[in-house]
């Protein structure tokens, strides 16, 4: 299951290069949204699962625009305006310790020594990973807070799905939460004039890519693996997404590897072998009981 999240959450940025070049960021996120939402909610609809309440709907669409709309338009939008790509990972990657440190306010979670190793370490690792591409950019400098307030949105919508108890079926809450990213995205891109979609096939097959890996096999596993795991431990899984989506340039678009990006996912495993490590028992037997004289 973490498996699973670092390939799909890594597809998306795999996604972002495939549709390059072909649509503007807005229709691009438009697209995506729109389609996984007509998929996923002819689905719900279909099998109507269940009713659901205004509670439950508004806590599920705040969660979609926390970490859909805010987290997708943060990131495209940041590199768009010219702030590498390296960068916006560098801070996204902050996501990790951010999370843990307001978790522990909000949700009570403690993180141990070792686990704050490990972030630490992490961040280290993603540096290493995007290190070469940390540089250059002519972006203006309220750009460079566009992927701060996408990390901000992430973790934001991770707490509040931590601290509400969702009850919610998985598939109910990705179907309210692609609804709420398609309206927003379709709102942004009519307003921008930026709807009619390109006609190009190379555009339609990344659309596809982003539907089927990162939507639903992204947020999905994200969501699933938090149902059963910690804040600290899910969110330092993204430490492994930067070296992924490297190994998967080298393999699809014949990028090149060099020996401080190979460190860097070294680096990176380490730190969420640390983090996910179960700390190990004393192996120290409990004294008995004292037993009281026989009278």
């Amino acid at each position: 299951m973490r498996t699973g999240f670092v390939l799909m959450w890594s597809s998306g940025f795999v996604g972002a290069a495939l549709a390059a070049g072909t649509a503007s960021t807005a229709t691009t996120l438009m697209w995506r949204c729109l389609v996984a939402a007509v998929l996923i909610g002819g689905w719900w609809w279909l099998t109507r699962r269940r009713r659901l309440g205004l509670r439950e709907l508004g806590l599920q669409a705040l969660i979609g625009l926390l970490s859909q709309c805010v987290y997708l338009s943060g990131i495209f939008w940041s590199v768009d305006l010219g702030v590498p790509s390296g960068t916006a990972a560098l801070v996204a990657a902050l996501q990790p310790i951010v999370a843990t440190v307001l978790g522990q306010f909000v949700l009570g979670e403690h993180a141990s020594k070792a686990q704050w190793l490990g972030l630490a370490i992490g961040l280290g690792g993603v540096a290493l990973v995007v290190g070469g591409d940390l540089s250059g950019g002519n972006a203006p400098a309220l750009a460079y807070a566009l992927p701060v307030l996408a990390m901000l949105g992430l973790v934001a919508a991770t707490l509040l799905e931590r601290r509400a108890g969702v009850s919610v079926e998985l598939g109910d809450s990705l179907a309210i939460q692609c609804v709420t990213s398609a309206v927003v995205f379709t709102g942004v891109a009519a307003a921008s004039g930026q709807l009619v979609p390109p006609a190009s096939g190379s555009f339609w097959f990344a659309i596809g890519w982003v539907v089927v890996l990162s939507t639903f096999g992204g947020y999905g596993f994200y969501w699933l693996n938090l149902r059963r795991g910690s804040v600290t431990s899910v969110s330092s899984l993204l430490y492994l997404t930067p070296p992924t989506t490297m190994l998967a340039g080298f393999l699809l678009f014949d990028e090149t590897l060099d020996v401080r990006g190979l460190l860097g996912v070294a680096v990176c495993a380490l730190a969420v072998f640390l983090v996910l490590r179960k700390p190990r028992s004393s192996g120290k037997v409990p004294p008995e009981p004292a037993r009281c004289p026989a009278s």
